[in-house]
């Protein structure tokens, strides 16, 4: 009995309460559609459950916790989303017949969250008491706020991100922890790894990242065959990426090519002809600057045949980049519109309650929202914030890095870094990907970069404090 009393079951039984409490326990609480459901629910063989709802009814303005079942694969959108959400899909299907109940998934998640969270207390500790309660502490406060676990009631690809991110970093630190780690470990970390990377088209690039740490794993003193397996899921992950982005389907290709150039490069603009000279793309097509894709109003349609040879044709994410390369100033402007936008968690326009509730539509759920709240309301949306945040959080982890006189300290400290990597990757890649349509909500992925860097420094201050009060 007295191993439930360390700080990982301590703080994993606190977690599964926190996750009762919030979704399981009185009003559902979701997250409600923007539209896109419908990629994931075509997949797997969902529908709307209520089909003659009006539209606000049916997006932004209120959550569902129901959907009706449909026939598997209708369409198909290649993501690892599509095996989280399928086997508590077909689970389902036994149990309530008549429809899918949205919380199933909800639990989906709040095991994996759970499981993350053990590891990242167990072995993160390091042999204090005290410092694995804080840490604990930290990441309940943080990772299960309302703003992320509303999510796992809804068919969003975010939790996927969240859930596998952490259990990345989990499961790649406790390798570096161990003396002999094994290739069981390993295989478990590529996992995680392959789910992170395939959950989102944008989530791509990161899988080359991790590709360079599966290189440094090869240093480790493992199990038999360690550095055979090693490499083999470097080049894996490194080859996964680059095919996850070639046959990102051509519908989203365009979306993310007209948002990227219309809503993002000539919005707002101060020489439209002359970025659409610098693209290769024709002047009349400036009468689209600053339109979404998603309008109804624009001169020309999203869909206009006359786009595929004037636009579609013509422009790729590599002209985007050079774009940015050669008009540096231009790229700095999107980036401080991203940062004005960066510190919200939680999709503000999109309700999280039923109609069924009886709240105004669009009200969203406010308990337990410490740490979302202090976020958005309290921490600067400045550039020139994030980028001393990052400067002090690499100083951190350099320093570290230095003084680790082990492989596997110095492993540990290029993983931690390349956590603040992934966070940039991931703040630079909507803006490229997809200029400044809903630019809050495609930097998800920064979000949950962020908070795990705070949790980091908090850990590692705790640490040494701990430390010298033990001196």
């Amino acid at each position: 009995m007295k191993k439930f009393w360390k700080p990982e079951y301590l703080v994993s039984l606190a977690g599964c309460g926190l996750i009762i409490y919030l979704l399981f326990v009185g009003p559902f609480i979701g997250v409600a559609d923007n539209g896109d459901f419908l990629r994931m629910m075509n997949t797997i063989g969902l529908n709307y459950y209520d089909t003659a709802a009006s539209y606000t009814d049916q997006f932004f303005n209120f959550s569902h916790s129901r959907f009706a079942y449909e026939n598997l694969f209708r369409g198909f959108y290649p993501s690892s989303q599509i095996l989280v959400v399928l086997v508590p899909r077909l689970i389902g299907g036994l149990i309530h017949g008549s429809f899918f109940d949205v919380r199933l998934l909800g639990a989906v998640y709040g095991l994996l969250l759970l499981v993350a969270t053990w590891l990242l207390v167990k072995y993160n500790a390091r042999g204090s008491y005290v410092t694995g309660l804080l840490l604990g502490a930290a990441i309940l406060f943080v990772f299960y706020d309302i703003g992320y676990l509303a999510y796992f009631n809804s068919l969003f690809g975010e939790p996927v991100s969240m859930v596998f991110m952490l259990l990345t970093f989990a499961l790649g630190l406790r390798l570096t922890s161990q003396e002999k780690p094994t290739t069981k470990g390993l295989t478990l970390f590529f996992i995680a790894i392959l789910f992170l990377v395939t959950s989102k088209i944008q989530n791509a690039p990161v899988g080359i990242a991790f590709a360079l740490i599966f290189l440094r794993f090869m240093t480790l003193d493992g199990e038999r065959k360690w550095r055979k397996l090693a490499l083999r899921f470097s080049i894996a992950i490194f080859l996964v990426s680059i095919v996850m982005y070639v046959t990102a389907p051509k519908e989203l290709k365009h979306i993310n090519l007209y948002q990227t150039v219309f809503f993002g490069i000539l919005n707002e603009s101060p020489d439209v002809k002359g970025d659409l000279q610098d693209l290769g793309l024709p002047e009349r097509l400036e009468v689209l600057a600053g339109t979404n894709y998603f309008q109804t109003d624009t001169v020309i349609k999203q869909d206009d045949p006359s786009l595929v040879p004037d636009f579609y044709d013509r422009v790729s994410h590599k002209d985007v980049l050079f774009f940015y390369l050669k008009h540096p100033g231009r790229l700095i402007d999107n980036m401080e519109y991203a940062a004005s936008n960066s510190m919200a968690i939680r999709p503000y326009y999109l309700g999280n309650y039923e109609k069924s509730e009886n709240k105004p539509a669009g009200a969203l759920s406010y308990t337990y929202s410490g740490w979302s709240e202090f976020k958005n309301k309290y921490i600067p949306h400045t550039l020139g914030f994030l980028s001393l945040f990052y400067l002090l959080y690499f100083a951190g982890a350099l320093f570290q890095y230095f003084r680790s006189r082990d492989v596997r300290g110095r492993v540990a400290g290029e993983l931690l870094m390349l956590l603040g990597l992934i966070g940039i990757f991931s703040f630079l890649v909507p803006i490229l990907g997809d200029g400044r349509a809903d630019i809050g909500k495609h930097l998800f992925l920064f979000n949950v970069c962020f908070d795990m860097m705070v949790v980091v420094m908090f850990g590692w201050i705790v640490h040494k404090l701990v430390g010298i009060v033990r001196r």
